[in-house]
C-alpha cells in the first residue's frame, strides 16, 4: 500500500506581534495566516497607497528615471542620469526616482540643478537605500509592489539607466504593462548601449524564438545621447498627449499640502 502524503501548511506563530518588523513582508508570502492577520496586512498596504496618494497628487507629469544605487558619483552614467534629470527638468517634467542614492541621486540633482521638481519613492532595505538629499518630496514604503505601483503612476516616461536585478524588475514591469496595455503607450527609453548590449541581443532571440513579436521591440529606444532620449521623450509624451502641468489645489478638509 502507498503511503499517503500529506502536505500541511507552514508552521505560523500565534499573533503577528510574534514576527520581528524585518521578518513581516517575509512571514506574509509564507502562505496562509489567520484571516484577521491577512485583513491588518490589506489595512496596512492601503494606508501604504493612501501616503504615495496624497504625496504625489499635486507633482505634475513626471518622468521615472531607474538605475543602480551602486553607480558613484564619479561614474560617467552618473554624469549622464544628472544631464538627463536636468533637461527632462528644463521641458517641464518632474523626476521621480526610487529616491536612493547612484542614479537615483544622479537624477535628482540633475532635475534640482534646473530648479525642477524632483521627488522619491524609497523603499525600506537593510542597505543602499537611504534617501538622497536632492529631493523636494519623498515616501518611504515598506512594500516593493507598493513603490512600484507609485513609480509608474505618475509617470508618462520611463527612462532605465544601468543596474541590476531591481532596475531590470522595473525595466520588464514597465515594458509588460505597456504591452498588455494597461497603460498607454508611454516611452521607454534604455540609456547605455554597451551595458545593456546583452539584453537587447537576447529580446532578439526572443523575436526568433516567437515569445513575443517583432513589434514589441519597438516599445523601447536603446541610446547613449541625453539629447537623443530627451527629444524622444518630449516628441512622444508632450506633443502625443498634449502635455500640459495641471494645477490641482489642495484641500485643507482632508490636511493637504502641495
Amino acid at each position: 500500500m502507498e503511503k499517503e502524503i500529506i502536505l500541511e501548511p507552514k508552521a505560523q506563530p500565534s499573533a503577528e506581534s510574534n514576527v520581528p518588523p524585518s521578518q513581516k513582508e517575509r512571514y506574509f508570502l509564507e502562505g496562509p495566516h489567520s484571516r484577521w492577520e491577512e485583513f491588518k496586512f490589506l489595512i496596512q498596504v492601503m494606508l501604504e497607497f493612501l501616503k504615495g496618494f496624497r504625496a504625489f497628487h499635486f507633482i505634475g507629469p513626471c518622468v521615472t528615471v531607474f538605475g543602480s544605487a551602486r553607480i558613484p558619483n564619479e561614474h560617467q552614467y552618473y554624469e549622464i542620469a544628472r544631464g538627463l534629470g536636468r533637461r527632462l527638468s528644463e521641458i517641464g517634467f518632474t523626476i521621480m526616482t526610487g529616491g536612493g542614492p547612484g542614479i537615483m541621486e544622479a537624477a535628482n540633482r540633475g532635475a534640482r540643478d534646473a530648479g525642477g521638481k524632483s521627488v522619491g519613492c524609497n523603499i525600506m532595505l537593510p542597505f543602499e537605500q537611504d534617501p538622497n538629499p536632492f529631493m523636494d518630496k519623498w515616501v518611504i514604503f515598506k512594500y516593493f509592489f507598493v513603490r512600484k505601483v507609485l513609480l509608474m503612476k505618475y509617470s508618462y516616461a520611463y527612462v532605465v539607466m544601468p543596474g541590476g536585478a531591481g532596475t531590470m524588475d522595473e525595466l520588464f514591469e514597465a515594458l509588460t504593462l505597456i504591452q498588455t496595455k494597461k497603460i498607454s503607450n508611454f516611452p521607454v527609453v534604455i540609456i547605455g548601449v554597451e551595458y545593456w548590449k546583452n539584453l537587447t541581443e537576447l529580446m532578439d532571440d526572443f523575436v526568433k524564438q516567437k515569445t513575443i513579436s517583432a513589434e514589441d521591440l519597438k516599445l523601447f529606444m536603446v541610446t547613449d545621447s541625453v539629447e537623443e532620449a530627451v527629444s524622444h521623450i518630449e516628441k512622444n509624451t508632450i506633443e502625443k498627449y498634449k502635455l500640459i502641468r495641471k494645477v490641482y489645489k489642495p484641500s485643507t478638509i482632508f490636511g493637504e499640502s502641495s
